[in-house]
């Protein structure tokens, strides 16, 4: 009578089932080839543990959620990338420019204005463009790592839109007929953005215990300048740093370095609340135009 062991043969490895395995894997037991062999703490493990247990061990984050590990910071050179092809098609086009600017008085009418104009930047001179992808560079180095890609592209869009809806908040309505007042006096430029990413910086570097001084002289000196200076939207600049604080205040009342309940819990808040500072900047831009009456402010601008 044959022994059934006889009848199954030496064992094989899954992977390559011609090749005898002798060798198992302390985890599963399953026969595992030299190739598929890995060396553990205590024996060998087949690939497929191996695996198995990397996807089970939780990678270390930063208080804000990111990856530890950090890496480069692919969302700033993509945003970046964007902002330099958008300014070659200015060049190219002019209308380019036109169709992506920000004018409160297009605003209800065409809202994607409101992002848009953080991507494009005044043809007229190379320096505007130079400057901010120079900030975004230096802050987006900085804050992409710290707070992970998802959180930092959330920060600078919402930013974005911020810096647009503090210049129609801030615009001047029209006094008289060819009184061509900030309401119908075109933004571009990614300047909104960039100071959210400025006052954001400023608000996480305090919560981290970091040295703060050096972006705060920035962005009091770039805050000066935008008062001094003409043909420079103050108005975007304030809305949004402001809009950037909102968010990176609270992005630290939602952080949480340990894994005890309370800290998890927290941690659970954290998109609503960026939500809710993105829901404030969409009501606020809303209730200022619900107050306008465009007819009115053609009238006064064009006469009839």
């Amino acid at each position: 009578m044959t022994h059934p062991a006889a009848e199954q043969g030496p064992p094989v490895c899954p992977r390559h089932p011609d090749r005898v395995a002798y060798v198992r894997c302390q985890r599963c037991g399953r026969p595992a080839c030299p190739d598929c062999q890995r060396a553990a703490a205590v024996g060998v493990q087949c690939r497929d543990c191996v695996a198995e247990g990397a996807r089970q061990v939780r990678r270390p984050t930063t208080r804000y959620g990111a990856d530890a590990a950090g890496g480069r910071p692919t969302v700033t050179l993509v945003i970046v990338g964007l902002c330099v092809l958008v300014y070659v098609a200015q060049l190219a086009q002019p209308e380019v420019t036109r169709q992506l600017m920000f004018l409160p008085a297009a605003a209800e009418e065409q809202p994607w204005r409101f992002l848009t104009a953080a991507f494009a930047h005044s043809p007229s001179t190379v320096m505007h463009i130079l400057f901010n992808m120079y900030a975004l560079w230096i802050t987006g180095s900085y804050l992409e790592p710290l707070l992970g890609r998802v959180r930092f592209l959330a920060l600078y869009l919402i930013s974005a839109l911020g810096g647009s809806s503090g210049y129609l908040l801030l615009a001047r309505l029209p006094e008289g007929r060819g009184d061509f007042s900030g309401w119908v006096t075109p933004t571009v430029g990614a300047s909104g953005a960039v100071f959210g990413l400025f006052a954001a910086v400023l608000v996480l570097n305090r919560h981290l215990g970091r040295r703060t001084a050096g972006i705060l002289v920035i962005l009091v000196a770039n805050t000066v300048i935008g008062f001094v200076v003409p043909g420079i939207a103050w108005q975007a600049h304030l809305g949004g740093a402001v809009t950037g604080g909102l968010l990176a205040a609270a992005l630290v009342v939602t952080s949480s370095s340990g894994r005890d309940p309370a800290a998890v819990a927290r941690r659970r808040w954290q998109w609503p609340a960026l939500l809710a500072v993105l829901a404030l900047v969409v009501a606020a831009a809303v209730l200022r135009l619900a107050t306008v009456d465009e007819q009115a402010v053609l009238r006064m601008l064009y006469g009839g």
